[in-house]
């Protein structure tokens, strides 16, 4: 075998493998990165819609104990108005 011969078809070869490789797979790679690009902001989307949510749960809980420690308040103030009532009444 005479490699000054083999080594031009080989070097051809890989040329246009090369070559083909590069037209077939450049068009699936492009789609295959956009692809990818819309799932990535699909999901960044959907992770703002779940942050405002829970931040508009945390706000309602917040608003109802609020609302909760003024009851108990108000409770515990009525609660205590017959204690103070008794002690201040004078005996008779």
């Amino acid at each position: 075998m005479d490699w000054d011969a083999i080594a031009p078809m080989i070097v051809g070869s890989l040329f246009i493998l090369t070559t083909g490789g590069v037209l077939v797979l450049r068009p699936i790679a492009k789609r295959l990165g956009e692809l990818i690009e819309v799932m990535t902001r699909e999901r960044l989307s959907g992770d703002r819609e779940q942050q405002a949510h829970t931040r508009e749960l945390l706000e309602t809980m917040a608003q109802r104990l609020a609302l909760l420690e003024d009851r108990q308040d108000f409770t515990e103030r009525l609660i205590e108005k017959p204690k103070e009532s008794a002690e201040t009444r004078p005996r008779t």
